[in-house]
């Protein structure tokens, strides 16, 4: 709007003289354009001619002052360049998109889009519009047609039409609802082999160690799973399959403890340890962090390294599949900034092959 009336005022300023002087005006109008042309030509010898908004601008205004017969003489430009230098800075006045930024609804923020796309990714079976309630419960109003325009620009199609979870959502859901079972062995530092049990739950990643033996019998299984069921106590009405492989230890009073708290009994292919992998695993991390770096001496000190590591394993080791929490936690403690004010507590356990750390209350 300001180089527009500058425009106006220019033009104006340089056509008063032509009302006394015409012809001697229009002379000196051709003589400013051809010294502001060479200015042009001398600032740039090296490279192509290329006017700058100073230069149409004055060159646009002085148009006035020359007739247009004689514009093919005194401009280096076609008159239609010309002319549409002057259209540009007539558009000008007209043109109100700096206006319309500041005016509207305000765009959405990138934390909320971000929100609805984590919604909508996590939950296949939410429509737009069930997302939008749940927003508003978070404190977010948001419309619904806000809510579909961010999904579809992220090509996320409808609830109804849209893909089925994938493996890793389906059996994470399935987890919920299994408790896994596998015999370990131990070994002395005489050389004698020791045997105990481990159950995982799979939703929780909570870890049961119910006993150590030398000699696993069918009956010491099932008393296994009694000692299981009694530590469960509520928790057992959760759960719906207990996963085993074929060992003939896992005997019918085995099965019959978990089938009379209504769990099914799923049996592992033979030879196929990946179908309990989670169990496997678990089996694993107990002989690197623990059994491979302790000389156990007999079943009474087995039984109690075992438990001692056990109560780590569920009430302090992170877990990447809990998003770094133990099994036992339930959320993620306040988030600590003061580091220079909090002592930390260093507790050793195993003998210090482990250590567990605390900032003091």
């Amino acid at each position: 709007m300001i180089v527009l009336l500058l425009y106006r005022v220019t033009r104006a300023l340089l056509a008063l003289p032509s009302v006394v002087l015409r012809r001697e005006t229009a002379k000196d109008a051709e003589l400013l354009v051809l010294r502001h042309e060479n200015a042009v030509l001398r600032r740039q010898l090296k490279g192509p001619v290329r006017y700058e908004p100073a230069d149409r601008f004055w060159l646009a205004a002085l148009s006035s002052l020359i007739p247009r017969r004689r514009w093919a003489d005194a401009f280096s430009v076609t008159p239609k360049t010309l002319l549409a230098w002057h259209r540009r800075l007539i558009v000008k006045k007209w043109d109100y998109s700096a206006r319309r930024a500041h005016t509207g609804r305000p765009p959405t923020a990138a934390a909320l889009k971000k929100l609805v796309l984590r919604m909508a990714n996590e939950n296949p079976q939410w429509g737009h519009r069930r997302i939008q309630g749940e927003l508003a419960w978070l404190g977010h109003p948001i419309a619904p047609s806000t809510v579909w325009e961010i999904l579809n620009a992220a090509g996320i199609a409808p609830a109804p039409r849209r893909s089925g979870p994938s493996w890793r959502e389906f059996l994470t859901a399935q987890a919920e609802g299994i408790v896994a079972a596998d015999f370990f062995h131990v070994d002395t530092a005489l050389g004698a082999r020791l045997y105990a049990m481990a159950f995982l739950e799979l939703g929780t990643r909570r870890l049961h160690i119910t006993g150590v033996t030398t000699h696993p019998t069918g009956a010491w299984a099932a008393q296994q799973a009694r000692n299981l069921a009694a530590d469960l106590d509520t928790r057992i009405e959760s759960l719906r399959f207990l996963l085993r492989d074929r060992d003939t230890k896992y005997t019918a009073p085995f099965d019959a403890v978990f089938e009379a708290e209504g769990i099914d009994v799923l049996l592992s292919a033979p030879r196929a340890p990946r179908m309990n992998a989670h169990c496997e695993r678990v089996i694993g991390t107990i002989r690197r962090e623990a059994l491979d770096h302790v000389l156990i001496l007999n079943e009474a000190h087995a039984d109690r390294i075992l438990s001692e590591y056990q109560d780590h394993y569920n009430g302090h080791r992170p877990h990447r599949a809990r998003d770094q929490r133990p099994p036992n936690a339930l959320e993620h403690p306040a988030t600590v900034t003061d580091l220079q004010g909090r002592r930390l507590l260093r507790t050793r356990l195993l003998g210090g092959t482990i250590n567990e750390y605390r900032y003091v209350a």
